[in-house]
């Protein structure tokens, strides 16, 4: 984890951390995991980890579609609208974990939403690429990250940018990662 120390205190900067259900609760206990959100479908969403209260754990139910699809839930407007509304709720002080089935699709889209929301100062071509190089797998949900330029007003550059990256390696299962909160390059 990334620290800096100011005087005899140390600084500890969250992280975002993006990344499969099958690795929630191995990067819980091995980090300062202090919000987790859930991005999976309803048949697979998990409860409340232990290490967590129930208000710092945000689960949306919905499946890995960007159009609809008989019998499928398509992210909608409140999804994300409840999913910004976490953000700006959340204080800081620990990292934070958004995960989906398979760490690739609507967790990398969180992470994106996340950080494009944290970073006004920062254009998305930049937060795009940062996503890119920490996650090659990477391939943010489109319907997501379009619903979410329009919630933040962002005229199309959010899903010019997981354009502008593409489809991400070819996996069957994404591996965990992080970027910083803050991402002043």
């Amino acid at each position: 984890m990334d620290n800096e120390t100011l005087g005899e205190q140390a600084i500890v900067k969250p992280l975002v951390f993006g990344g499969p259900l099958g690795q929630v609760d191995a990067t819980i206990a091995g980090h300062n995991i202090g919000r987790l959100i859930s991005i999976i479908n309803k048949d697979t969403m998990i409860e409340t980890p232990p290490a967590l209260r129930a208000e710092q754990h945000l689960k949306l139910a919905m499946n890995d579609i960007s159009s609809p699809k008989d019998g499928l839930v398509l992210p909608d407007e409140m999804h994300v609208k409840k999913l910004v509304q976490f953000i700006d709720d959340w204080d800081l002080k620990q990292s934070m974990l958004v995960h989906c089935w398979a760490g690739v699709s609507r967790s990398t889209a969180g992470v994106f939403i996340t950080l494009c929301r944290l970073n006004d100062d920062r254009t998305e071509k930049e937060i795009a690429l940062a996503l890119r190089k920490a996650s090659p797998t990477a391939t943010p949900n489109k319907r997501l990250v379009s619903l979410a330029d329009d919630i933040l007003c962002r005229r199309g550059r959010m899903v010019d940018a997981v354009t502008m990256i593409g489809t991400g390696e070819m996996t069957y299962e994404g591996s965990v990662f992080s970027l910083p909160v803050d991402l002043r390059f």
